[in-house]
């Protein structure tokens, strides 16, 4: 899966429509760039190659009074709707996701209702515990790494990851179970987004082509 995806759909949909340098911004404001490839050219690309597939939806604006191209803003498409949810929903039960495609879903969570969500985490705690097991039908890890030379370090690597994957997930299924945080059909969640005239303390300044459009 790529992440590019999940948080391009994620950001346009937050904002209900918006042009690609209001994307950009959220993605930097979130550290985006810094945990994913989220970088200015992928964004833009991401936008531009949704928009062809009919995942978004291109509005094209009237330029400003200062002159330079039309702008264009873009809004998800019901089938983009669709892609955005499933992205997400596969993120959050999917144990063995690369670090920026969970990190994504963690973020978009309170997109869907609690007990959706709950249910989905609850599921990947399940797959992790079954994946952890198939790994210790051959090895043991009370005996060491060294049990396998230094091969066995492969091992303990995944048996300790999947532990604290395993850990760290039910503490949040018990968080979310009392209560933590607002989810869909629930009120008014976080929406960490910027304002339109909000300075971004994150931006990294990088000049891109895109940022007129």
């Amino acid at each position: 899966m790529s992440a590019i995806r999940l948080l391009v759909l994620g950001a346009v949909r937050q904002h209900g429509r918006a042009h690609g340098y209001q994307v950009r911004g959220d993605l930097e404001y979130w550290g985006a760039h810094e945990w994913s490839h989220a970088k200015p050219g992928s964004i833009y690309h991401a936008l531009k190659q949704m928009a062809r597939q009919g995942l978004l939806h291109a509005h094209e604006i009237a330029p400003s009074t200062a002159g330079g191209p039309p702008r264009t803003e873009y809004e998800l498409t019901e089938r983009g709707t669709e892609e955005y949810f499933a992205l997400l929903r596969a993120a959050l039960v999917t144990y063995d996701q690369r670090g920026d495609v969970k990190t994504a879903a963690i973020g978009f969570m309170v997109d869907l209702p609690r007990a959706e969500a709950v249910a989905l985490l609850k599921e990947r705690t399940r797959r992790i515990e079954a994946w952890r097991a198939s790994v210790t039908e051959r090895y043991v890890p009370e005996e060491g790494p060294g049990q396998l030379g230094h091969i066995g370090e492969i091992m303990h690597m995944w048996v300790h990851t999947a532990d604290s994957e395993a850990a760290w997930t039910h503490g949040l299924v018990e968080r979310l179970e009392n209560g933590a945080y607002t989810f869909a059909g629930e009120g008014e969640p976080f929406v960490g987004i910027l304002a339109e005239d909000q300075e971004n303390p994150y931006a990294t300044g990088e000049q891109h082509p895109g940022d007129d459009r």
